[in-house]
């Protein structure tokens, strides 16, 4: 057992930082703590994926030596998801950011509950 999670290892640790970002987005109310979660999650799926991908003594995909043998090389697919859901993240955490500012402007607050008691009240008043 000891073996196989040592073997394993750098997939363990992106399970385990799945786990923490997860459980930050789900049981805390602040917004930016949420934000933070989520990047902790995409970490851990560019960690799984990054794991996934390498294979020990394969060269990288670009021919230099002559080598045209596919089994010599890495695959880099892994490599072209990971940059292209880096850049993704970054969008997504911008907006996110960005929201995150406009409602506290709006309501001096980042606590969800705050925010949503808040909205709540405004609702009920136009009506």
């Amino acid at each position: 057992m000891l073996t196989a999670l040592w073997n394993n290892r750098i997939e363990v640790v992106a399970v385990i930082l799945f786990a923490v970002g997860f459980s930050t987005l789900l049981l805390h109310r602040n917004l930016l703590k949420k934000v933070i979660g989520l990047n902790i999650m995409d970490t851990a799926a560019y960690l799984f994926l990054t794991s996934l991908g390498y294979i020990r003594d394969r060269l990288s995909p670009i021919i230099t030596d002559g080598a045209t043998d596919p089994e010599a090389y890495v695959n880099p697919l892994p490599a072209g998801l990971v940059l292209t859901g880096i850049v993704v993240s970054v969008s997504v955490t911008a907006v996110m950011l960005g929201l995150t500012l406009r409602l506290y402007k709006r309501y001096h607050t980042l606590n969800l509950d705050e925010i949503y008691r808040m909205t709540h009240e405004e609702q009920e008043a136009e009506r």
